[in-house]
């Protein structure tokens, strides 16, 4: 039969005549109605029971726009040859659920059967809400099992956000087929938001108050009533703009006594779902915080209770104040976060449970991502904005999804604006809620910034803060892989091309980026690697970062050389290592190696490994000078060799330089002086030379032995200063050698000999007593502390004594005239000053300008000098001139000091302690750390 019209109806059958010879026609029906556009094309639409076959939908458009759960069941035609639907046939696949209605926090599966053999097969959502629909992929809590004859999808932690109708899409017998299921999943206490969480009144000065609890929208109907009973009739929940549902209760009267209400919330099949509000009454007497602003309005509250005020407008979260037991006011906390944050956070968080495909979702999120930087005026901010950060950076690494060029410059600008943020008022508040919070940030930049299309290498772009350049490379490159950037001071990144032969290249080619990202250094936290604890650095300025990437695979070994211009003092290559500190980070030199390649102030670092480096500088560390080096060394053998003779001159002269008690004293204590010095000299000598091991028995006995003697010295001139004070303030009263001499033996010998014993009783079990790499007191625990603490006490003790001579010298003579008084004066004060301050240890003070400026040679090569010179000054002295006596002071003030006088020209040279490379005067080193 043929029909003629262009378009008809159902009217045209019951209207029409059949030929008598159409015998075998059982059924006759319309599949397809069809209208025609003003352009001339045709709107094709199948009627119920019918479709278009796979091949017709993949080639031609849909009348309207659809989504995945709805099939092409209309669709246009630009041609008059226009096809029809096909009868369907059965459905050849069956979608069940395990659980009706899965409770939170439970494991929902959906399985499909199959009877025929179907391609194509996805799982789609619609969430609760929503007008589009998410495909679901693997992800932390999607998991897709599929076989021959069925395919399963798994959820697992189910909550309110997989609500909703799933669909299971798939081409089967040449049509495309739909099949779905809602799922519902009730709400749990945790959804539910009261405002506020509880409440202090006082009936003297009442007004009423409101309570309000609040859930997200559901695709089940919620009723909630309060109690007490009759407070309020109103069950239905009122929608509010934010997506949420809220029923609020307002209480006219004061409560008699403490009441909690409590909001109950129902859905028919369902159990109920509780929470409660405390309102507490204030009474006379009770102790309260008083009204305040700051930072809002603070009611009058109960001590001991927690206040609540909301947020400020389009943010989400709780502003809380606690109010102490004696009526202070705590500091504010308040979690309030942008709402565009916290929504782009937990879209990033749906992305990496499985909802939704990276490739379209990631490059949109980048986008907000640098608008929504702008946003952040808060800690709370700067974590959530982070905190999508770092699950970007998971999504694009597990799906391994490559950035277009568009897509990576977002990102790198937002990091930039970033860097910018307040350290102070921003990132470290971050910080002190979530330690690893910059260890991670750095870690997404390393992650993210390698994941450019290999289509877009070669890519650069230079920021304030950021700095990136990559290349992509070829197995015949025939150069090294070398860089620089244009940043204060200049770095330069090169690689070997031996170092690159080594590679793989399973795909051919390979990408390197390098970045440099500037404040960074200040913002990670001062953590250090124990090879690095013994010492005080400067923050860094510059992170660089560096990664090859070898088609999905990242290479993490290889050699990296690295030119670090506008190092001063003694640098430290280093890199971060985020495994440290529990997930924090610290800087570590481990698989790494300082070179100084010129006379400028470059540093070249070749490490094995590649990851973000950077320079350290210690803040306190001796130059790594061989002049240094050579001089302490040679100064020591001097010194001891001047100690000898001195030993030796005593012996000879001992007898004659004997004249009274009060030279006794003296000379007892420079003997001893001298002993001490000589053993300390010669065990730390020795163990310069021999280079000992820290962890040997012999180390430790070396420390110990030090320690000891070198107290021993500072506390003999200690005594030396008190005899001298005595001297000075008692001229008439004489000393008796029973009583001065044993004290003089306890305060020489037994005082430094109980700070070395509980220096090492102390520190020892605690591994805190010898360094790490050389033999001396460990300066973290606090044991050189107890060397260094005495010493500033008798080096200051000392001071006083000086300062009480230099006094006694300046006052006039009665004897002389005024000219030749201070003449004689003057030359007085130079004398003492000559002679006392090397015996009372005062060229010490020196050290503290080598600690003040680490990296100056000036105060260390001064230092040197000045106390390796000492005792060969004095042994000169004593042999070759004598002090006239008149030319010192006045004839009142002459026996005292002159008594001290002649002995006092004996000087003396301490060694501390030895650098990681060099030996160097423990002098400027005692204070370090």
């Amino acid at each position: 039969m043929e029909v003629l019209e262009k378009s008809w109806s159902w009217s045209f059958f019951s209207n029409s005549t059949l030929p008598q010879s159409l015998r075998y026609l059982t059924d006759l029906s319309i599949t397809t109605e069809c209208v025609e556009n003003h352009n001339g094309s045709f709107n094709c639409e199948c009627l119920p029971g019918h479709g278009w076959n796979a091949s017709t939908c993949y080639h031609h458009k849909p009348c309207r726009d659809s989504n995945f759960f709805h099939s092409y069941t209309c669709i246009i035609f630009h041609h008059p040859d226009i096809g029809y639907c096909q009868l369907l046939p059965p459905v050849p696949g069956n979608l069940s659920l395990h659980s009706a209605l899965p409770s939170p926090g439970s494991t929902l599966t959906l399985t499909v059967l199959l009877s025929h053999e179907a391609t194509h097969l996805g799982w789609y959502l619609q969430p609760v809400g929503s007008q589009t629909s998410v495909k679901l992929q693997p992800g932390t809590q999607v998991f897709l099992g599929d076989q021959k004859s069925q395919s399963v999808l798994t959820i697992a932690n189910v909550s309110r956000d997989w609500a909703g109708q799933y669909v299971c899409r798939f081409m089967s017998r040449g049509f495309q087929w739909l099949l779905h299921q809602v799922v519902e999943v009730p709400l749990q206490a945790n959804d539910v938001i009261r405002h506020p969480s509880q409440l202090s009144i006082s009936c003297n000065a009442f007004s009423g108050f409101e309570l309000r609890c609040c859930i997200p929208n559901t695709n089940r109907t919620y009723t909630a009533s309060w109690s007490p009973r009759n407070l309020s009739s109103t069950t239905a929940l009122s929608s509010r703009t934010s997506g949420t549902q809220c029923l609020t209760l307002v209480v006219p009267r004061c409560p008699e006594n403490d009441t909690k209400y409590t909001c109950k919330l129902q859905s028919p099949g369902l159990d109920p779902v509780s929470i409660s509000i405390s309102v507490s009454i204030i009474r006379d007497g009770d102790t309260t915080c008083p009204q305040d602003s700051l930072g809002g309005d603070w009611n009058v509250t109960k001590a001991g209770h927690i206040a609540q005020i909301p947020c400020p407008l389009n943010t989400v979260g709780t502003v809380e104040r606690h109010c102490g037991t004696k009526g202070t006011w705590g500091p504010i906390n308040s979690s309030c976060t942008d709402e565009r944050l916290v929504t782009m956070f937990h879209t990033a968080q749906l992305l990496l449970a499985g909802q939704g495909q990276p490739r379209k979702k990631v490059p949109k999120l980048m986008t907000q991502l640098r608008k929504h930087v702008a946003a952040v005026s808060s800690p709370s901010d700067l974590l959530a904005l982070l905190g999508t950060v770092n699950i970007l950076a998971q999504v694009v690494t597990r799906a391994r999804t490559e950035l277009p060029r568009e897509t990576l410059k977002d990102f790198l600008v937002a990091t930039n604006d970033l860097l910018e943020l307040d350290p102070n008022s921003i990132w470290a508040p971050a910080q002190a809620q979530v330690p690893s919070v910059s260890s991670a940030i750095l870690q997404a930049v390393e992650s993210l910034g390698r994941s450019l299309c290999s289509n877009d290498h070669p890519f650069s772009l230079t920021l304030s803060n950021v700095q990136l350049q990559t290349q992509l490379l070829g197995p015949k490159t025939p150069e090294d892989y070398s860089i620089s950037f244009s940043t204060h001071p200049p770095l330069r990144v090169q690689i070997p091309h031996h170092a690159l032969a080594q590679l793989d290249w399973e795909t051919g080619n390979i990408s390197i980026t390098s970045m440099v990202l500037r404040k960074l250094g200040h913002i990670l936290p001062r953590n250090f690697g124990q090879e690095l604890e013994d010492l005080l650095y400067e923050t860094p300025d510059l992170v660089l970062s560096n990664s090859i990437k070898d088609g999905n695979q990242t290479v993490t070994k290889g050699e990296i050389i690295m030119d670090f211009g506008g190092t001063r003092g003694t640098p430290t290559c280093v890199f971060w290592n985020h495994n440290l500190f529990q997930g924090a980070g610290a800087w570590s030199k481990e698989g790494c190696e300082a070179r100084v390649i010129d006379t400028s102030s470059t540093t070249r670092c070749v490490c094995l490994h590649l990851t973000s480096f950077s320079i350290l500088m210690s803040l306190h560390s001796v130059p790594d000078n061989p002049a240094l080096t050579l001089m302490t060394q040679v100064g020591l053998g001097a010194s001891i060799l001047a100690l000898l003779l001195c030993l030796g001159v005593y012996r000879v002269v001992w007898s004659a330089v004997i004249r009274n008690k009060i030279s006794y004293f003296r000379h007892v204590a420079l003997l001893n002086v001298v002993l001490c010095l000589l053993t300390a000299d010669t065990f730390f000598l020795g163990e310069s030379l021999l280079s000992l091991s820290p962890h040997s028995p012999l180390c430790l006995a070396v420390t110990f032995l030090c320690h000891f003697f070198y107290l021993a010295t500072f506390f003999w001139m200690l005594a030396q200063a008190l005899i001298l004070a005595h001297q000075l303030l008692f001229i008439f009263h004489h000393l008796s050698k029973h009583r001065v001499l044993p004290i003089m033996f306890i305060l020489g010998y037994l005082c430094p000999l109980g700070f070395a014993g509980a220096t090492l009783g102390l520190y020892l079990p605690q591994g805190q007593y010898l360094q790490k790499d050389q033999c001396w007191l460990d300066g973290k625990g606090g044991a050189r502390y107890t060397f260094v603490g005495p010493v500033i006490i008798i080096v200051g003790v000392n001071g006083l004594v000086l300062a009480m001579a230099v006094v006694k010298l300046l006052r006039p003579s009665l004897s002389e005239g005024p000219q030749t008084e201070k003449r004689q004066a003057l030359l007085g004060v130079i004398k003492a000053l000559l002679i006392l301050m090397p015996i009372f240890g005062l060229t010490w003070m020196l050290g503290l300008a080598t600690l003040m400026d680490g990296g100056n040679e000036v105060p260390h090569y001064l230092f040197t000098v000045l106390n390796t010179s000492q005792v060969r000054e004095a042994l000169h002295k004593r042999l070759c001139c004598i002090l006239p006596a008149a030319s010192t002071v006045s004839l009142f003030w002459r026996d005292p000091l002159l008594e001290w006088a002649p002995g006092s020209r004996f000087t003396l040279f301490l060694p501390f302690q030895r650098d990681e490379i060099s030996n160097f005067n423990l002098g400027f080193n005692l204070f370090k750390n």
